[in-house]
């Protein structure tokens, strides 16, 4: 399933082929070009052009301006090209520009050309069982729990994912993000009050190559995002941070995520209070917006166009009150497996990885995790014994065999012991 290239992006936006169709400050462009040239040292405009995302009927008109200013000086020509340097003054300049901002990348868009790009890509998902058990086809998932994704995928709207740890939670979030088929397009960067906000994540973000001659290249074509976060999510995490090298924002988590899925693991074990949590998102959650500062204060409106996913082995009502938790449609627990599909759970990873077994080594095990551990059937336990099983047969240079007494040694080093009783 992962290596399934996406469809065309949902939404194209076109090249501004002149400066005037261009969204953002002609102030902000000068910069650019300044710094970038600065950087190069030499530059044609074209090679400028090319390292801005922009068209040469974009530039060319701020490039005579900068002539006639003296801030640049044509030293040649490639063609029907301009190759170019600063002057003296316009090394000064440039380094003012420098001392306010030291972004030389891409262009960005404007906030509102952004705004409208989320709101045109929403993700619009056709899934029945038959579709959603081929997205999870990996794993061993019941017509029960099919049947509760399937409309909480369809509707697009946040899932309390809730259970006792180990029964596949994580696992279902991972490969949720399959039932996406198109492409969306991320800016490099936004433009708030002549303030950039880098938008794109290499780490992130997976990029597509793909070729449109009218697409405007300030723009990224990537897979719809899946973000992920866990026990190190804090509150600056969602706010824009500042750098105060390069006076440079980049963007909160949940912002890199619009048009995908934002997962939070472990909800309720992270250095952020869920309370916070639940108090920064009760609106966003509600209203599909969010709002953000730069540091001197000014408050903007972005969209919060994604699919947020709470997963939890924690009592939801002592997470959450009931006004968030009416916010949360869809509620969906994980309950232990059947012995049913444990027994497939093992056998899949048995034939998988071609591991020899004796033929009541599935029986055995599932009777020894019956009456260890927390006493009942967890999808995670077949393939966490046969690592340890694994480990233990390399230590001891045994073969890798799983019977009853290879099982017996796995399970004493798997589940501890405490004052009688088992703990996992």
């Amino acid at each position: 399933m992962e290596g399934i290239s996406p469809r065309k992006p949902t939404y194209l936006p076109a090249t501004p082929m002149e400066l005037s169709r261009l969204d953002i400050p002609e102030g902000l462009l000068i910069d650019l070009m300044v710094r970038r040239t600065a950087l190069d040292g030499t530059v044609s405009l074209g090679e400028l052009g090319g390292k801005l995302k922009l068209a040469p009927g974009v530039l060319y008109p701020l490039f005579q301006q900068l002539r006639k200013l003296q801030y640049i000086e044509v030293t040649g020509m490639q063609g029907d090209d301009y190759i170019f340097t600063l002057t003296s003054a316009g090394r000064n300049f440039a380094q003012d520009r420098f001392l306010i901002c030291q972004y030389a990348g891409p262009a960005p868009v404007s906030l509102n050309v952004y705004q409208q790009a989320v709101r045109k890509q929403q993700a619009k998902v056709k899934v029945n069982r038959e579709k959603l058990k081929e997205v999870l086809s990996d794993l061993v998932i019941t017509d029960e729990m099919l049947d509760q994704l399937g409309p909480a995928v369809v509707s697009q709207s946040s899932i309390f994912l809730y259970g006792p740890s180990g029964n596949g939670k994580t696992s279902m979030m991972e490969r949720l993000h399959r039932v996406y088929g198109d492409a969306i397009v991320i800016p490099y960067a936004i433009e708030v009050d002549n303030q950039i906000v880098v938008m794109y994540d290499p780490a992130l973000h997976q990029k597509i190559d793909y070729e449109e001659a009218r697409m405007d290249q300030r723009w990224v074509v990537c897979r719809r995002p899946y973000i992920v976060v866990g026990g190190e999510l804090e509150p600056s995490m969602l706010e824009l941070k500042l750098d105060n090298s390069s006076k440079v924002y980049a963007a909160p988590v949940q912002l890199k995520a619009n048009n995908g899925i934002f997962a939070i693991d472990d909800f309720g074990r992270q250095i952020i209070s869920p309370t916070y949590l639940l108090n920064r998102w009760i609106v966003p959650l509600d209203r599909k917006v969010d709002y953000l500062s730069l540091t001197y204060g000014m408050k903007f409106q972005v969209p919060f166009e994604m699919m947020v996913i709470f997963s939890t082995n924690l009592d939801p009502t002592d997470l959450a009150d009931d006004a968030f938790l009416r916010r949360i449609q869809n509620k969906i627990y994980a309950e232990p497996v059947q012995p049913q599909v444990f027994d497939e759970i093992f056998m899949r990873i048995l034939e998988a990885k071609g591991i020899p077994y004796d033929e009541d080594a599935p029986n055995y095990l599932r009777y020894l995790c019956e009456n260890s551990g927390t006493g009942e059937l967890r999808a995670c336990y077949p393939g966490d014994i046969l690592r340890v099983l694994e480990s233990v047969t390399a230590y001891e240079q045994k073969p890798f065999v799983v019977t009853r007494n290879n099982i017996d040694r796995a399970g004493s080093i798997y589940f501890a012991r405490t004052n009688e009783v088992v703990v996992l």
